[in-house]
């Protein structure tokens, strides 16, 4: 049997709440039988996260420093840091006898050490000492302050692995969206629905899912405009570049169920009833709101997230990286109560690809 595959998963933002949430993930034994985890951050912040879940959760794990992956243990119980040793005890505030939330927000210190712990994921990739990448929250204000000026993880990506092609693809559960565009603005958003780039997003939709598992991924295709442009009376992007795209993709055995764009206020209701196994959509939030309205469920009674789920999936690259689908939340970091199932999720898809790669080199 081929060994469990290792996955790399940066720590996210210092001050945020990537540290605890994967606390939290890898507390649970039931991790380790599928996969090798490693943490790479800092082993100031992670023993931080420590003490506040057992604080508020009762959870207890040792936390592991090494220098190289080959120094993991991967046990559980045990939490394997790939420490860059970046943030001292003193720069996380608080008590750090009786954790309490950070409070800082997006800091210089925050971004540098985020983006760091990024840039060496990928390196460990690249190199092939991991698997796959599995990212928590970082803030793009933070990480700009430090002086990386990229818009997200995606952007940081497909620099550091020298990818032209690709695009981001959130999931949860059967409802999966890839991006024509993402980080830009709404105008600038609808200047870049290009027949070229609809139709790269249509093959890279094929091939993601294809990479999780589904052997003949049947592609929605949302149209831009309200009712898809009424053919020609609120907007021409559908005639003129989303359906050139469409054929061109027919004609290249691409499963399109519908072979014209559908309409963007019933795609999503049809992907949910099992017309496709993923939707191109246009812009950022056209993708991003429906699976958020699905995955973010908050208990208006209890004054908290009952889930925060959902996985943010980077297509297109030379690796692996899946991301949880949710920020840094700056204003609960380091109380005890962050939700973990985004995490969960984001190394399930990392699992499952990586597994999926070893089969199908």
């Amino acid at each position: 049997m081929s060994p469990l595959p290792i996955l790399g998963i940066s720590m996210g933002d210092p001050f945020g709440n990537g540290p605890e949430i994967s606390v939290k993930a890898l507390s649970d034994p039931a991790v380790y039988e599928r996969c090798r985890p490693l943490i790479v951050g800092d082993v100031s912040c992670m023993e931080y996260a420590a003490r506040a879940a057992k604080a508020a959760s009762g959870i207890e794990v040792g936390i592991n420093p090494v220098r190289a992956v080959s120094e993991g243990k991967f046990q559980p119980g045990t939490i394997d840091v790939y420490d860059l040793g970046l943030i001292a005890p003193a720069d996380i505030p608080g008590d750090p006898a009786a954790p309490a939330p950070f409070g800082l927000g997006a800091t210089k210190l925050g971004g540098e050490a985020a983006f760091q712990y990024v840039k060496t994921v990928i390196e460990l990739a690249m190199a092939g000492e991991v698997d796959a990448t599995i990212t928590n929250a970082i803030s793009k204000e933070a990480i700009n302050l430090a002086g990386h000026h990229y818009s997200g993880h995606t952007e940081i990506y497909a620099d550091f692995t020298h990818t032209s092609k690709y695009t981001m693809m959130l999931a949860h559960e059967d409802l999966r969206v890839v991006h024509v565009s993402t980080h830009v603005s709404l105008r600038q958003a609808c200047d870049l629905v290009k027949k070229q780039r609809v139709l790269d997003v249509i093959r890279i939709a094929d091939a993601g899912c294809r990479a999780i598992g589904i052997a003949h991924p049947k592609i929605g295709v949302a149209g831009l405009n309200p009712h898809c442009g009424e053919n020609g009376m609120f907007g021409t992007e559908e005639i003129e570049e989303i359906q050139p795209a469409i054929d061109a993709a027919l004609a290249e055995g691409i499963n399109i169920p519908e072979k014209k764009p559908t309409p963007p206020d019933t795609v999503f209701s049809k992907a949910l009833g099992g017309w496709y196994d993923i939707v191109v959509v246009m812009y950022h939030d056209q993708g991003h709101i429906p699976l958020k309205v699905k995955g973010f469920v908050y208990n208006k009674a209890e004054g908290h997230w009952d889930a925060v789920a959902g996985v943010n999936v980077t297509l297109g690259l030379p690796i692996i990286r899946a991301s949880v689908d949710h920020g840094t939340g700056y204003g609960h970091a380091g109380n005890g109560r962050a939700n973990a199932l985004s995490l969960l999720n984001a190394m399930d898809y990392g699992i499952r690809m990586a597994l999926a790669k070893h089969a199908n080199p």
